[in-house]
């Protein structure tokens, strides 16, 4: 392993340390929200913290040289036994510039939905940012599994004020029990994972870089191996730990749908960062096992989405069947199958976010999440329904968005590392679960309602309807960005394949070395 390791630090490219004034502005934020006693105030305040978390989300990605491998913008700070690092390549900068604006998107959604004078929300909301900026950046396991913990806050509190559902107790309770499990065992495998490379370090270390340059056998490979693995896929969701998200998108809030589908790939992250690199050997050895979960939710959740009414729950089974396409992608164990799951995450994670921004004005509407209850609303609501059908499009993975050259990737490395069998079934399993998105779109927006009994009249606007300017903001923004990335998709991909070709090479010459250990074991083996 050669490249990978290579830092840059902050202060050779910039003159303050980025990451961690990303990660306090929106803190400072929201410590002035709580504080504050007028909601007009509150407002403002969050408007500016997210507004200039966004701007440095920018500057960060200028300055990003997606022609040099390694980590950038480093920083590392050692106190009290305790270590603090942060850092970003090509696997996690789209992720946190996502977060940004998705973060900004949810604010924009809370006018349109007029929660304005809710100060915890909008505290909630920054705090939220902070959380997912921060562990998207954490180059130290400890250090990302303490940011992934901090997320129950926002998203227990934003359930338990704003869900919309009457049983949200019994939702945070169902949550807290799939999150904790997923933590507890995410933490145990840092732990063991920590205290094994000390065999040939002499130091306890949970440092990223330090992980990546051991090369010693851990004695409980395997072990650590499963404990990660169901811990990150609790978080993504895989089949069977997917249990929590069909509730939580049913009786959950909406207004912190954007940023909470971007958390989602913390999982996916999680295991593309600390999972398959730092434990190859393992998880090629295991892939076949990976693979075959990754086909089960693919499937399992298209064939889920096909009996649903609730729109809502029939988009979190489409995430779920998403979800097992991507972590194929992820044991592929080449550049390819790497760069379309990356593509593919961002793509998925902005998509589902903006459909599930368009149900939330859709339910603030005609107060139903029911199918068969909506119907027409194609020509009164254009913003809506233009957001929605350009999404669904981008899960399928149409020509002109980003999701295309990511499934053709994600494909080609599939049929490499995995055989056309797999191929063919992920594709099917695919287009099966958007299918069902686009004839959901035909019933809401363009077919005639078949049992809606509401008193609303879509085509005149009341005082207590959502602002159409604000929900074109959102249209606009977030299929502009699907568009202009699907039209022009070099530029993300050069990001994304910044240290790709390292992380490739990683899993080839462990393989080597793997080989080479077993040949040696035979060979004394054969000779007692």
């Amino acid at each position: 392993m050669d490249t990978i390791a290579d830092i840059t630090l902050w202060s050779e490219v910039t003159a303050f340390p980025v990451l961690s004034v990303m990660t306090l502005v929106p803190l400072i934020a929201m410590i002035m929200v709580i504080f504050t006693s007028s909601p007009a105030v509150a407002l403002r305040l969050g408007f500016i913290g997210t507004f200039v978390t966004l701007l440095f989300g920018v500057y960060m990605l200028l300055v990003f040289d997606a022609d040099r491998t390694g980590i950038q913008l480093y920083e590392q700070y050692q106190n009290l036994g305790l270590t603090y690092s942060v850092g970003v390549d090509g696997t996690n900068i789209l992720f946190i510039l996502l977060t940004t604006v998705l973060t900004l998107l949810a604010l924009v959604y809370t006018l349109t939905t007029r929660r304005v004078s809710d100060r915890s929300h909008i505290a909630c909301l920054l705090g939220y940012e902070a959380i997912l900026i921060g562990a998207f950046s954490a180059m130290n396991a400890l250090q990302f599994w303490f940011w992934c913990f901090l997320e129950l806050i926002p998203v227990v509190l934003m359930t338990l004020r704003a869900g919309s559902g009457q049983n949200r107790r019994w939702v945070v309770a169902l949550l807290l029990q799939h999150w904790g499990s997923g933590l507890l065992m995410v933490l145990i495998g840092f732990l063991l994972l920590g205290f094994g490379i000390m065999v040939s370090t002499d130091s306890l270390s949970f440092d990223w870089l330090v992980l990546m340059e051991n090369d010693a056998t851990l004695e409980y490979a395997t072990l650590i191996f499963f404990l990660l693995l169901f811990g990150f896929a609790i978080r993504m969701p895989l089949f069977p730990f997917h249990g929590w998200l069909p509730v939580l998108a049913e009786q959950g809030t909406v207004a912190s749908v954007g940023i909470f589908l971007m958390s989602l790939k913390l999982g996916v992250y999680g295991a593309l960062r600390f999972l398959i690199p730092l434990m190859p050997v393992v998880a090629e050895q295991w892939s076949w096992f990976v693979v075959m979960m990754g086909l089960t939710s693919v499937f399992y959740g298209a064939l889920l989405a096909l009996m649903q009414i609730n729109i809502r729950r029939l988009l979190a089974f489409a995430i779920i069947s998403q979800t097992g396409l991507l972590v194929i992608g992820l044991v592929d164990f080449n550049t390819h199958g790497l760069e379309g799951s990356i593509l593919l995450s961002i793509t998925f994670g902005l998509a589902a976010a903006g459909m599930l921004f368009s149900l939330g004005m859709i339910y603030k509407r005609t107060h139903t999440a029911f199918i068969p209850r909506l119907g027409g609303m194609f020509e009164a609501n254009a913003a809506i329904a233009f957001l929605f059908v350009i999404c669904a499009l981008s899960t399928m993975v149409m020509p002109g968005t980003p999701g295309f050259d990511g499934i053709h990737l994600l494909l080609e490395g599939t049929i490499k590392g995995q055989g056309w069998f797999v191929s063919i079934a992920i594709l099917i399993g695919n287009v099966l679960a958007v299918g069902l998105l686009l004839r959901a779109f035909q019933q809401i927006f363009i077919a005639a309602p078949k049992r809606f009994q509401g008193t609303f009249k879509f085509g005149h606007r009341t005082s207590s309807q959502p602002s159409r300017r604000n929900e074109w903001i959102i249209a606009i923004v977030i299929c502009g960005i699907l568009i202009t990335a699907g039209v022009h998709t070099s530029p993300w991909l050069h990001i994304i394949d910044q240290n790709i070709d390292s992380m490739s090479n990683t899993y080839t010459n462990m393989d080597a070395v793997y080989q080479d250990t077993q040949m040696a074991q035979h060979i004394i083996t054969k000779d007692n």
